[in-house]
């Protein structure tokens, strides 16, 4: 489906069936159909379109995209509100968003299916890959380069293993640094902290063994072969006539980041249906070995910290004890009484965004938003939908609307 038909059909839906603009829903949904939740409880796909509307107006979210799997397959993909809140723009399933951080699960199924084909190792040295030391590559633009790391040869010591599990003790980006320099905070390896630096350091290494930019390898191992036309990890022109912009709490738009360098930490525009697509390939094990699965989404490493980010980031806690809160390579882990359950979020200002899959009960969620006020409705929508009531919330600062002071 593309935009023209969506806007077509949402303006026959609006005429036809709907009071307003921000309570419209758009997408594959059936009324009268049901969804099952983990615990094996069902609810109607009337119910939790009911739900959804009642939880933007109580926390003042322009927009939500969601998708709700059973048997790892999508029974329900629709979009409400609005994508451009100024002009009154509706919120569709082919809208062009931000995907944030989400571009970091298609980063690790594209390493996954690398190592399955033996052209990089898990736990081998990026450093031996290189024609060169690390060190000497000092890239202009937005590629910084790693000459700031000369004096500390921990560096020596990363591999993809230890990237995508988020513990090669970089800062998240250099740029937060005040000084704006890459640097190792801790020995690699031992510990969680979040970092795109981690991730584009490996997609560098990856470049240069298969000598072809993440642009192309994207569009090669998932784009191209689940037919996510939308999606790219560099801006398209062609998606100028679709876009979906991220809002703060007020509803008003923030300026849109058209990427023009990939980045495997976070540059890919996708839809709704377009990443919905992609998620059901990696829930099914599309292209992608069990056991490059099992490992991708089962525990490397435990998590203690507190909290993802922020202050609390560097203070342990038994918070977490009671899910085993962990990360796989390139998602995080936990354990339900439903078996274990793998995760995926994704910020910037404007955008919030969260995936959880149980694997052993087939269920799974995608939810996207488009406003700053949209992570204050996740807990009750994963609890409502699929039943997820083990997402550490707050760990992931995703405090409830009602609970905000």
């Amino acid at each position: 489906m593309n935009y023209a038909l969506d806007l077509i059909k949402y303006y026959l839906m609006k005429a036809l069936y709907l009071p307003a603009i921000i309570l419209c829903f758009i997408g594959t949904s059936l009324s009268g159909q049901s969804i099952k939740r983990i615990d094996g409880s069902k609810i109607s796909i009337d119910s939790l379109n009911s739900k959804i509307e009642y939880l933007m107006k109580a926390a003042n979210v322009s927009g939500v995209a969601i998708s709700v799997f059973n048997k790892n397959k999508p029974v329900l993909s629709s979009t409400y509100g609005l994508a451009n809140v100024q002009k009154n723009i509706p919120f569709l399933p082919s809208s062009i968003m931000y995907g944030a951080s989400f571009a970091k699960t298609v980063f690790a199924y594209i390493v996954m299916q690398l190592v399955e084909e033996k052209i990089i190792e898990l736990d081998k040295p990026l450093v031996d890959y290189l024609p060169k030391d690390l060190t000497d590559y000092k890239l202009n633009g937005w590629r910084r380069g790693y000459q700031d790391l000369k004096s500390d040869e921990r560096y020596k010591k990363i591999t993809a293993r230890i990237c995508l599990t988020h513990t090669t003790g970089f800062p998240n980006w250099r740029w937060f640094e005040v000084d704006k320099k890459i640097k190792i905070k801790f020995e690699p390896g031992t510990r969680y902290s979040y970092s795109g630096e981690g991730l584009y350091l490996l997609q560098f290494v990856i470049e240069q063994i298969t000598g072809k930019d993440y642009e192309t390898l994207s569009q090669e191992r998932v784009f191209k072969p689940f037919g996510m036309m939308n999606t790219s990890q560099v801006w398209q022109t062609r998606f100028d006539s679709s876009i979906c912009y991220g809002h703060n709490a007020n509803g008003q738009a923030y300026e849109l980041m058209k990427w023009k360098e990939a980045s495997a930490g976070g540059s890919m525009s996708t839809t709704l249906e377009d990443f919905t697509k992609f998620y059901t390939a990696l829930i099914s094990r599309k292209n992608i070995s069990k056991k490059s699965f099992e490992a991708m989404t089962s525990k490397q490493i435990r998590i203690r910290s507190r909290a993802q980010f922020g202050p609390l980031s560097k203070v342990d806690s038994t918070d977490n004890d009671a899910i085993e809160l962990g990360y796989g390579l390139g998602v995080g882990v936990l354990q339900s009484a439903f078996g274990r359950a793998f995760f995926k979020e994704g910020h910037d200002e404007g955008w919030g965004h969260y995936s959880i899959c149980f694997p052993d009960k087939k269920i799974a969620v995608i939810i996207m938003t488009n406003n700053d006020n949209g992570e204050s409705i996740f807990k009750e929508l994963l609890a409502y939908s699929i039943g997820d009531i083990f997402t550490p919330w707050q760990w992931e600062n995703y405090i409830p609307y009602d609970q905000k002071k």
